[in-house]
């Protein structure tokens, strides 16, 4: 059996040498059972959980800045010093210790308090919205719900979800859950428990049909009315459906929700073969998820390159070879034309059998709501730097969010997990008065099989692309640039260097140096 990273950890109750962690800057160490994280900033050492309270990313192999650690998995970012999440997708702090100083070494002592919701001044109340009322049971919604307990906020909140599930964890409906390695328990973010204990109204199966900026209410489709003192549209997106003729037939899914992903869970108990519609990254993660399972599946899409047009050819045939050496079969540059039964007819009047069907061709958000509430609208519910829309009090977060991006100098509007939970954080924190200018930088994560790419910053559009490394090495890393401006990185098992491009981006240095003379 291989020797785990912990089994030769050092003993912190028993101390280190102060210079042991001033050469290393951070190791993990242990504390009874609990495997502990140690830094060492300038004078000052801190000790929290070793472990990304997300995934268990671990944090030793991430950045450090100022008195803050950033997971090398997925760019959740903790407090040092209070243990504190201070940006998702982490939903929960991380457990700390005091740290001693004596005699040349450095001692880890007791187990400190748990981080605990920040006390509000009074003054700062008085500017707080009655209610809150949150449309949309997702990322955004949840984070924004939370949030607002976390900053002290005491007054109703409700959330309204159509949904028939609490808010989940959707990335894992395409990954680990759909591919049978992850537990149904792990779906939602939290327990029932929780909406009751911090006092959020979760109402499932709650469809409102109209929003009231003059009044102040939203209204259900049944007639029930819910008044508020700011408004946060969370309504996300859903997925586009084809009018292509046998896709009304049982055996033809689509994924958003977790119900979704249980449905197609359920069919593949039986199935051998399917046929996945669309090379976008969940029709491509679902592939990955029924080829763990050991489905044969058939890959149909119209481009000649999968994911071309968002990561650039070299990254596109990369993941077609990944895929490919897993035993998928692409047919690019093909549509489907019609499924009778258990047969797909292609484009090219070729055929394939399937026993399921999934389309992951793409999603669109949903604007109805903002549109019945004539909010500003372009390609996305139009929002200031504080993610507010054009009437006062209503903020929206999300897949329907189009915000004004500082690091891409224009409105953007992005469709990923990470930044739908950081704009439902600023949107709660500003619906409290706080005037915090969303800048967050954009970041996503793929999975295929044991591959995880990461991306940083957006690039809707480039002219040059910087590979460093071997794709097919799984070590490189891409960056995407107009002229000397850096607009994206994408990473392959470069954790490190993602997170570097992430805070460089942050703090503005978006130009690589130039070269030659003018």
């Amino acid at each position: 059996m291989a020797e785990s990273k912990s089994d030769n950890a050092p003993d912190l109750t028993r101390g280190i040498p102060v210079a042991d962690l001033e050469k290393a800057g951070k190791l993990v160490g242990k504390v009874g059972d609990a495997e502990v994280l140690l830094v060492k900033q300038g004078q000052e050492c801190f000790a929290i959980g070793a472990h990304c309270t997300h995934y268990k990313g671990p944090l030793v192999d991430g950045l450090i800045v100022g008195d803050t650690v950033r997971c090398p998995w997925h760019h959740a970012c903790f407090s040092l010093r209070t243990g504190e999440r201070l940006r998702p997708p982490a939903l929960d702090p991380e457990p700390r210790w005091r740290v001693e100083q004596t005699d040349g070494k450095i001692i880890v002592r007791e187990k400190l308090p748990d981080f605990e919701a920040r006390k509000p001044r009074p003054n700062e109340k008085q500017a707080w919205p009655e209610s809150v009322v949150i449309v949309g049971g997702g990322a955004a919604g949840f984070v924004a719900a939370q949030v607002l307990r976390n900053e002290g906020y005491d007054r109703p909140i409700t959330m309204l979800s159509a949904d028939d599930f609490p808010p989940a964890d959707r990335p894992n409906l395409s990954k680990d859950y759909l591919a049978g390695t992850a537990q149904e328990e792990w779906i939602p973010l939290q327990s029932e428990d929780y909406y009751r204990d911090n006092r959020i109204d979760l109402l499932l199966n709650s469809r409102v049909s109209e929003v009231d900026v003059q009044g102040k209410r939203v209204r259900l489709d049944n007639g029930r009315e819910y008044p508020y003192g700011a408004l946060l549209l969370a309504t996300g997106s859903e997925p586009v459906r084809l009018n292509t003729p046998g896709f009304d037939q049982p055996h033809v899914y689509y994924l958003r929700t977790f119900d979704d992903s249980r449905k197609i869970v359920a069919a593949t108990s039986s199935a051998k073969r399917a046929v996945v519609v669309g090379s976008s990254f969940i029709g491509l993660e679902v592939a990955a998820s029924l080829r763990t399972r050991g489905l044969e599946v058939h890959v149909v899409a119209p481009e000649k390159i999968p994911m071309e047009r968002i990561m650039g050819p070299e990254m596109g045939r990369f993941i077609q070879r990944l895929h490919e050496s897993h035993g998928v079969v692409f047919h690019l540059g093909q549509t489907v034309s019609r499924v009778d039964g258990h047969t797909v007819t292609l484009s090219d009047q070729s055929s394939l059998t399937a026993d399921i069907v999934v389309v992951g061709v793409g999603v669109k958000p949903r604007l109805e709501l903002a549109q019945q509430a004539e909010l500003k609208i372009d390609r996305g519910v139009l929002l200031n730097e504080y993610l507010e829309t054009s009437a006062a009090g209503v903020f929206a977060a999300g897949d329907i969010a189009r915000w004004p991006d500082p690091h891409s100098s224009s409105p953007i509007r992005v469709e990923h997990w990470v930044v739908a939970e950081r704009q439902g954080q600023a949107a709660a924190r500003n619906m409290l008065g706080r005037r915090e200018r969303f800048d967050a930088v954009p970041f996503f994560w793929s999975q295929h099989y044991d591959i995880s790419i990461n991306y940083v910053g957006h690039a809707e559009s480039w002219d040059a692309t910087d590979i460093d490394g071997v794709f097919d090495e799984h070590d490189c890393a891409v960056t995407y640039r107009r002229g000397t401006r850096v607009l994206a990185v994408a990473t392959i098992f470069r954790d490190l260097e993602s997170l570097e491009a992430e805070y460089k981006m942050e703090q503005g240095v978006m130009e690589l140096p130039r070269t030659g003379t003018a």
